[in-house]
Parts: C-alpha cells; sequence; structure tokens
C-alpha cells in the first residue's frame, strides 16, 4: 500500500503592491475507498482568512480573504495519502447495466442531470459519428465499450503537455489530433456522454513511480481523467491518457460536470496583467520515506 507525499506550490510575483481578491483553491484530496488522506497542510502569504467548505460535487474548497497589499502569493499544500487500489480492479456492475444500451434509474438519471448531457455544441452530430465506431453492436458488453472507446482516445490523438491555460474543445482535439490529459479528458467524457452515460471530469494528481505514464511528468502539472458512472460499479475512473481503467496510481481532487469547474486555484487582484511578473506552478508526488527503527 504506497505512502505518497504531494506537494502543490503555486507563486505569483507583482510588478508592485496590488489588492487580493478571493482566491478560491482546491488542493485536498477526496477520500474514497481506494485513498486515505493522511495529512493535509495549506500555507498561503500573505497572511489571509481561510474558510472551509464543499461545493455542490462535494469537493473541498478553501476561500483565502487577504486584508495587506503584496507583491507576492505563495499558495503552497502538503499532502499525505495511502493509496490501496488494485491493480487490476473487478467492478461490480448490476446486471441492468451490463450491456449497452440499458436505462438508469429515474432516481439516478435525475441526480446525473447535466452530466449525462453532451456540454459541448456539435451541430452536425460529428461527435456522435465518431463514437460510433466504437459500438460493436447493440447490445454489446457495457465495460468493454468504454474502454475501447477510452483507448480509441488514445490512439487516434497524440499526447502532447501544454503550459497555457484552457480546454480544447472535443471537436477541436479531434481535428488537431493532439491534446494534453484535460484534452483527453473532456474528449473522452463528451463522447460517452452523446451515448447517454453520466460522466464527470477529474483533476488531481498521478502517482507515477516507475516513469513510464504519460500526464504529469513535467514539473508544475496536476493530472485529469473522466469518471463514468454505471450502476452497480458507481464512479468507474478512465484515464485514457495511458490507457488505464480503475483508480490505481490516482489522486483525485475534485470533480465536475467541466473541466473549468476544477482548476486548483483561482482568484484575481486589482490591476493591469502587466502587473503579473510571473507565475510558477511546481507539483512534487513521491514517495513518503520516513524512516522507521524496531525498538530493542
Amino acid at each position: 500500500m504506497p505512502s505518497v507525499i504531494i506537494t502543490h506550490a503555486t507563486r505569483y510575483r507583482f510588478r508592485n503592491a496590488v489588492t487580493l481578491g478571493p482566491h478560491r483553491m482546491m488542493l485536498r484530496p477526496r477520500e474514497t475507498p481506494d485513498l486515505s488522506l493522511t495529512s493535509f497542510d495549506l500555507e498561503v502569504t500573505p497572511e489571509a482568512r481561510i474558510d472551509w467548505s464543499h461545493d455542490v460535487a462535494g469537493n473541498a474548497i478553501a476561500m483565502a480573504q487577504f486584508d495587506t497589499m503584496t507583491d507576492a502569493l505563495s499558495i503552497r499544500s502538503r499532502t499525505r495519502v495511502e493509496l490501496r487500489a488494485p491493480v487490476w480492479p473487478v467492478f461490480p456492475i448490476a446486471a441492468s447495466a451490463a450491456s449497452y444500451p440499458f436505462l438508469y434509474s429515474y432516481d439516478d438519471w435525475t441526480d446525473l442531470g447535466a452530466l449525462a448531457t453532451p456540454q459541448y455544441l456539435d451541430d452536425k452530430g460529428r461527435l456522435s459519428h465518431w463514437v460510433e465506431q466504437f459500438v460493436m453492436g447493440r447490445p454489446t458488453d457495457t465495460l468493454s465499450l468504454l474502454k475501447d472507446i477510452s483507448n480509441g482516445v488514445t490512439a487516434e490523438i497524440s499526447y502532447q503537455s501544454r503550459e497555457t491555460e484552457g480546454t480544447q474543445g472535443p471537436l477541436e482535439t479531434l481535428d488537431r489530433g493532439w491534446g494534453s490529459c484535460r484534452d483527453f479528458a473532456v474528449l473522452f467524457a463528451e463522447a460517452v456522454r452523446t451515448l447517454g452515460f453520466g460522466a464527470r471530469l477529474v483533476s488531481g494528481y498521478l502517482y507515477n513511480p516507475s516513469g513510464d505514464q504519460l500526464g504529469s511528468a513535467d514539473a508544475g502539472s496536476t493530472h485529469a481523467w473522466t469518471e463514468v458512472f454505471v450502476p452497480g460499479a458507481g464512479w468507474i475512473p478512465f484515464d485514457p491518457t495511458n490507457r488505464s481503467v480503475g483508480s490505481t496510481n490516482l489522486v483525485p481532487v475534485a470533480v465536475a460536470r467541466k473541466i473549468e469547474q476544477v482548476a486548483p486555484v483561482t482568484g484575481s487582484f486589482q490591476g493591469r496583467p502587466a502587473d503579473v511578473l510571473s507565475m510558477e506552478v511546481t507539483v512534487d508526488v513521491k514517495d513518503d520515506l520516513r524512516e522507521f527503527s524496531e525498538t530493542p
């Protein structure tokens, strides 16, 4: 059972002292049956009042309010988690949902709401046409279909890390033929939504001790993937960037309908864009190498 330490630091430097607006932080991992949060520390400089709450999706939100002007802002979180997801997970999918197409129960369909509705304009149905190539028949095995779509994203789209803000729309990713992990996640989520599945975007971290996975190898990056709701199994994680299913090596922080809703840090300041001298983000995910000694 790996014990992992995650350090996430965001630093801003300004040309002159500025007045900071409220800053919203989504940095505390979500506890699940596959993940235990053993410690979490949040440091914000300059000193701020921190108010904690949960949003509509159950994500932990920290809101920082500042009273003093400053020429620098530092936000640093340090997290220790224990991971225990199996490498080869077995999903107890309900018999009623084992084959696609299936119908969600009335309550599930009502609660899923917009999560089961495409979020991007597609007047010509291009995405629907693209995803249909993975439907081998009706009926077809539900889990195999979802795996085929996830693998299809990876097969047709080349991974390319991107430091710029924002996310490509699914059609833009298909047209370009490349994207980052968040672009992969958005394309997969939108594709399965066109088939009637409920899906949500996940932002978090990738534990990559072997160094052979994609998505957060560069300094300063987080990771993004998708979860699909399947009756009986619940929310099943799909990481199309690495062709993986299940939560092995994944540390979820926030889930939402749109990827823009799970940004780790958002905020504002009073001034001009030119007042920002620099913004630096560093993320470090490593094994907890605490030393233990046996008492004689």
